[in-house]
């Protein structure tokens, strides 16, 4: 009910939108434009963090409890529907990539496209489950979002240099590239990166729990 009855979600599902059709209006080739949907993907990571920093951000987390004292519940609950509300993002997302390239060029769904698509759609799902998972553990929604959108834009990017290329590969965001089939040279297949991505969430997720059920519901 939150998700749809409150403004938030669709704000951020409209920004998506703008960055997708953005990035396809100056992408020269479909597999590029549609790439932007995978990009796309920090929305629903923030709407997953919302989910949970959120009801403390509002005061709303003590009744939460009150009414469903097993916190791990609570958490689940979070965690599987805004994991399909991440898999509504990306599907709204591929759809209006494919649209918007179909108004300005001709294009073939070719295999490398449909690899894509896929990649993107499942990398915006994962990252709306990463995101309840930091919120869960971040109980700050300023500083939760902050930190993420943080961490894409620098601080990954500084880790990846100290560590190098070959351990880069396994961060976050850069296995979100390869998932999404980012013209970027990363090491990487589709299928490991969804493995790293889901392997976050379900860590974050744990931690998450673990770290819920000991702590007071208000800061």
């Amino acid at each position: 009910m939150k998700l749809t009855t409150t403004r938030a979600p669709w704000l951020l599902l409209a920004a998506a939108q703008l960055v997708v059709i953005v990035g396809v209006s100056g992408a020269d080739d479909a597999v590029k434009g549609v790439a932007h949907v995978g990009l796309a993907s920090m929305f629903p990571l923030m709407l997953g963090i919302m989910a949970v920093a959120g009801e403390y951000r509002h005061q709303t987390v003590t009744d939460t409890y009150l009414t469903t004292p097993h916190r791990g519940r609570v958490i689940a609950a979070k965690l599987v529907v805004h994991t399909g509300a991440g898999l509504g993002f990306g599907l709204v997302g591929a759809a209006v990539a494919l649209g918007t390239t179909a108004a300005l060029q001709r294009f073939e769904l070719t295999a490398e496209l449909t690899r894509t698509v896929v990649g993107a759609v499942c990398w915006n799902t994962v990252f709306a489950a990463i995101g309840v998972g930091v919120g869960a553990m971040i109980r700050n929604q300023v500083a939760a979002i902050a930190a993420a959108l943080a961490w894409l834009a620098l601080v990954e990017g500084v880790v990846a240099e100290l560590v190098g290329r070959d351990a880069a590969r396994w961060l976050p965001f850069t296995a979100g590239t390869a998932l999404g089939n980012l013209p970027l040279d990363v090491d990487l297949s589709q299928a490991a990166a969804a493995s790293v991505l889901t392997s976050y969430a379900i860590a974050l997720t744990v931690l998450a729990v673990a770290t819920t059920v000991r702590r007071d519901a208000l800061p």
